[in-house]
């Protein structure tokens, strides 16, 4: 079977080199047809990852090329003795090729939130000086550039809905549920009320936002340095079980000496 798929693997590579058959070509061909795998939040996973320059639609197309391509090898491989089950276990292979790559943005994604969490109460921090002198949507679109790059995105699509005539809070709970960290949900309502209130209740509620904040920098800091102490107390640890280790080989070596000197 291998002799087979290398056999495959070389058949492909040729007729994809002279033009017979083009994957790209058949992507492209069926790609309304394709775009319905597509997750909904494939963009977003994949722009925390890589940024925004990132072009999603050509990653996602290097997907769909990889699963086609398993898919292909394993029929082929099954030429000889080709079922319904067999076919159904190729086009199962490639899906699972397929959905490796989503799955290993969203485990990204998912290692990163704890950095996010640190993160998000510096940045509200900034939001909160520009809110002082700006409306909420403007302030919004002036912290991008100094925002932490994974936010970026979230943010252009909050500013985007807002600007589009959303006045209600769901593109506020939609940028909360990008970034499930803690408090980012009452964060994200405290904001929204802030671009609702008058100007006589600013600056109550801005009270109320900076308060939150801070609260939020003092979580921060305090899990910065718990992780702080712990990473010195697992140095101080390997340190001293290496220590002891070397202090007992050191012992047993001076024993056999010694035992060996007496013979």
């Amino acid at each position: 079977m291998i002799e087979v798929m290398i056999l495959g693997i070389i058949l492909y590579i040729i007729l994809e080199y002279n033009g017979s058959i083009s994957t790209n070509k058949f992507i492209m061909d069926n790609q309304d047809i394709f775009k319905k795998l597509k997750e909904k939040d494939y963009d977003f996973y994949a722009k925390a990852k890589y940024g925004d320059s990132i072009d999603v639609e050509a990653l996602f197309n290097a997907r769909l090329k990889n699963g086609l391509i398993v898919i292909f090898l394993l029929i082929f491989a099954f030429i000889s003795k080709l079922s319904y089950v067999n076919c159904i276990f190729s086009v199962v292979v490639g899906y699972g090729v397929y959905k490796l790559n989503y799955l290993k943005l969203k485990r990204h994604y998912k290692a990163h939130l704890h950095e996010i969490d640190v993160m998000l109460p510096y940045y509200l921090k900034n939001l909160e000086i520009l809110v002082q002198h700006y409306t909420v949507p403007v302030a919004l679109g002036k912290s991008i550039d100094e925002a932490p790059q994974i936010f970026r995105s979230g943010l252009n699509e909050l500013i985007a809905k807002i600007n589009a005539g959303d006045s209600t809070i769901n593109p506020y709970m939609e940028f909360a549920k990008d970034f499930p960290v803690r408090d980012s949900m009452r964060m994200m309502r405290l904001l929204y009320r802030l671009s609702l209130g008058s100007q006589e209740r600013k600056q109550e509620q801005l009270l109320t936002f900076s308060r939150n904040i801070s609260n939020l920098q003092q979580k921060a800091r305090e899990t910065r340095y718990k992780e702080r102490l712990e990473k010195m107390e697992s140095k101080t640890m390997v340190m001293l079980i290496s220590t002891g280790v070397g202090v007992m080989v050191l012992l047993i070596i001076s024993i056999l000496m010694l035992f060996t000197s007496s013979m």
